[in-house]
């Protein structure tokens, strides 16, 4: 197992991990050891940085489009923890970290009907787990919550998770939580220690290209339309959903707008 280590490590550009005591995570340049792998050999793997500062900056807001590779970065990390703790070099230029004791994560979607479990009872199943049992030494992985049921019943389970984990003081992890809810990046400006992560992309003639970068802030849409004309979707149905969006975009704003001068006169 040692000489396996030893050899990825010199063939792939691993390095040393360095741990110390507090509950910081840097990664320099950070890469997926699988994805980076699999890639066509004229595709070059975009590594990715990231920063947990103890108690100042522990829970990351991660937004963006689909297929843009938040899925893909929230993975890396947990595989370059879990490799550090297990004696090997990882694939980053640069990995700074305090012990993990336990990494959790909630990603994918799954059921289990023949239990009588639909999948968004498995996802709170799963996220009930992580609440009770994280500690302040823990790495907590979230790739979407909420999102099995209603929009703003979803939105409010996915504001309160965060608000709990940032909160409760024998938690306040390290956490990674990629989400659509475009909403949740204003939480960065209410928890001390939260902040927001996008990645980016550019836009061209109603295109939309994929630079694989994380980025400091929010994202302010998901371009799923883009993704499922991607997909091949027929063009009567981009289209429509193009002007329903319109539609639904002013009723938001309207709502949003009726919100806040409702949080005023409450102030």
């Amino acid at each position: 197992i040692i000489c396996s280590h030893a050899t990825i490590a010199i063939n792939h550009n691993y390095c040393r991990p360095f741990f110390d005591k507090k509950n910081d995570l840097e990664l320099v340049n950070s890469r997926h050891a699988v994805v980076e792998r699999l890639l066509p050999i004229n595709n070059e793997f975009i590594g990715n940085d990231l920063i947990f500062k103890n108690k100042k900056r522990h829970l990351a807001i991660i937004t963006g489009p689909n297929m843009s590779g938040k899925s893909t970065y929230l993975r890396q990390v947990g595989i370059i923890v879990l490799l550090a703790q297990i004696g090997s070099y990882v694939p980053a230029e640069k990995c700074n970290l305090g012990i993990v004791d336990q990494l959790f994560t909630r990603v994918g979607a799954s059921d289990n009907l023949a239990g009588g479990e639909s999948t968004f009872l498995v996802e709170m199943n799963e996220a009930a787990n992580i609440l009770n049992n994280a500690t302040k030494n823990s790495l907590i992985i979230l790739d979407e919550i909420g999102r099995g049921t209603s929009t703003f019943d979803g939105l409010s389970i996915a504001w309160a998770i965060t608000e709990y984990i940032h909160n409760n003081i024998s938690i306040k992890a390290r956490t990674l939580f990629a989400t659509h809810y475009h909403e949740l990046i204003f939480l960065a400006d209410k928890l001390k220690g939260a902040f927001n992560l996008n990645i980016d992309v550019k836009e061209f003639n109603d295109e939309i290209i994929f630079l694989r970068k994380i980025i400091e802030g929010g994202a302010n849409k998901s371009y799923g339309i883009q993704v499922a004309k991607m997909a091949g979707l027929p063009n009567l149905i981009i289209n429509r959903a193009k002007q329903l969006l319109k539609e639904f975009m002013k009723d938001k704003k309207q709502i949003n707008k009726i919100s806040s001068n409702e949080f005023k006169l409450l102030n």
